[in-house]
């Protein structure tokens, strides 16, 4: 055999073509030829887009913030898809937590093996949730258990920004550049809101019919791009903590300017009053008066730093809708007039609906033990007819029963302890997250006798972020 025999011999040996160097150039030369004899520029986008997503998912995982960065922008700042898919539509952030949990298996090594109660505490609560599913299934059908799994799935997305905050990888001194990330688009969210009732932009997928009737025409309540208005008020109110209590500390352990504080301040408070939102301001009096506690300050001093934020943005309100100003407030005026004479007036019908499901479990008692099954009283009759709750802790004992209760009561016990002793820790870093998420959370807990806040998932990973986060600066100084 000649040399050239062999050489041809080598050239065809099927092992040469196993080689990555071989083998990935002919396959990116034979994709771009495929892209360049593309007979149209949509088959040209079909042929170049996962390639495009491929790369940009493994830059995404490449550090352990990114992923984090992109979900929040996605959860924050984008509407839901139109597809009929549930009662908003589909989003795209729980593809990028896809994308987290796939950071999370690449980097398992860097992961705390130390062990956070408040962690079991979450997967129990989740646990009692899956277990209400085949109640669910046996009372309202397949069907509606299957929603019931994927309410279960966004609650967990939650979960995982927890326990990846407070134990997964992350990057050396980079909590305070990501507060600020947040702050910003939060901010930019709550613009966006109050853009949106200005000018009542078509909106989202779905969305809940909330509207405003005034002289000059009716108004759909101001919601951002979440779901419907009280979603926004609750993140509004979460954010407007979070100036309050940097307010009250010094200028260096502040994670923004003082200017850039009273600009949120002003944005979210309006925003919040455009949400026509009565039990968030309420959240916000409550967060206001558990930091006094923290602080052993006066009540009204720190009240005065909500009030401030609240007055002026009702006044900007006044200015630019008065029909609207006039009516929310004759509301709020209203409300505080008429809640011992007419409370079901003053509670939109609220305790009618509880007085129903209170009827319901003393009829049926053997259903407080283990529920119904998990977010099905808006889709079942199985107590007379479709009802919305509107009452956290009612919603979970009539769904998930006495277990189900008992293990979300046993969570908030344990937010509200891990965030007490994080606020009181020596670090500056470490205390400020400690009192937001302390003082936010008591206002939540009031808010929660008035909805189902454990369903808002677009905010809650916000929040069960700052956690986490607090969690772990003050474990990192011990």
């Amino acid at each position: 055999m000649t040399s050239g025999d062999q050489a041809s011999g080598n050239w065809w040996d099927a092992s040469r073509w196993r080689r990555p160097d071989v083998i990935v150039p002919l396959l990116l030369g034979l994709w771009a030829a495929a892209i360049a004899m593309a007979a149209s520029p949509w088959m040209k986008l079909a042929l170049l887009a996962p390639g495009v997503v491929a790369g940009g998912a493994w830059w995404t995982i490449l550090r352990p913030q990114r992923w984090l960065v992109l979900f929040f922008l996605c959860l924050l700042l984008t509407p839901p898809l139109p597809l009929p898919l549930g009662d908003s539509g589909v989003h795209t952030a729980p593809l990028v937590v896809a994308l987290g949990a796939l950071a999370g298996v690449v980097r398992l090594r860097q992961w705390r093996s130390s062990h956070v109660p408040l962690t079991a505490a979450f997967l129990v609560f989740l646990g009692t949730l899956l277990m209400s599913l085949s109640f669910a299934a046996y009372y309202s059908g397949i069907t509606i258990a299957g929603h019931s799994l994927l309410r279960v799935g966004l609650f967990a997305i939650g979960v995982y920004v927890f326990a990846w905050a407070a134990s997964g990888p992350r990057e050396a001194e980079r909590t305070q550049p990501f507060v600020r990330f947040l702050y910003i688009t939060a901010l930019l969210a709550a613009l966006f809101a109050c853009a949106d009732f200005y000018f009542q932009f078509p909106a989202p997928a779905g969305y809940e019919e909330q509207f405003v009737w005034l002289d000059e025409g009716v108004f759909r309540r101001a919601q951002g791009l979440f779901y419907e208005a009280s979603t926004l008020g609750n993140f509004c109110a979460f954010f407007l903590v979070m100036t309050v209590v940097a307010f009250f500390r010094p200028r260096a352990q502040s994670p923004l300017p003082r200017p850039v504080l009273a600009l949120g301040g002003l944005v979210f408070a309006g925003a919040l009053i455009l949400s026509y939102s009565r039990a968030s301001i309420i959240a916000v009096l409550v967060a206001c008066i558990a930091l006094a506690t923290v602080r052993r300050v006066r009540v009204g001093r720190m009240l005065a730093g909500a009030a401030i934020s609240l007055a002026a943005a009702a006044a900007i309100v006044r200015i630019a809708l008065p029909g609207f100003a006039l009516n929310y407030w004759t509301r709020i005026s209203t409300s505080f007039e008429n809640i011992l004479v007419t409370p079901d007036g003053v509670l939109t019908g609220r305790l009618g609906t509880w007085s129903t499901l209170t009827s319901f479990l003393a009829s049926q008692p053997w259903h407080a033990v283990f529920g119904i099954g998990y977010k099905t009283l808006p889709y079942t009759s199985i107590v007379g007819a479709p009802t919305v709750a509107d009452n956290t802790y009612l919603s979970l004992l009539v769904e998930t029963g006495l277990i189900g209760l008992t293990a979300f009561l046993v969570l908030n016990y344990l937010i509200l302890k891990n965030g007490l002793r994080v606020a009181k820790s020596r670090l500056p870093r470490a205390s400020f997250l400690g009192e937001w998420i302390f003082c936010f959370w008591a206002g939540e807990m009031v808010q929660m006798l008035s909805g189902d806040l454990i369903t808002y998932w677009r905010v809650l990973p916000v929040y069960f972020w700052v956690l986490g986060t607090a969690i772990r600066e003050a474990e990192s100084t011990r």
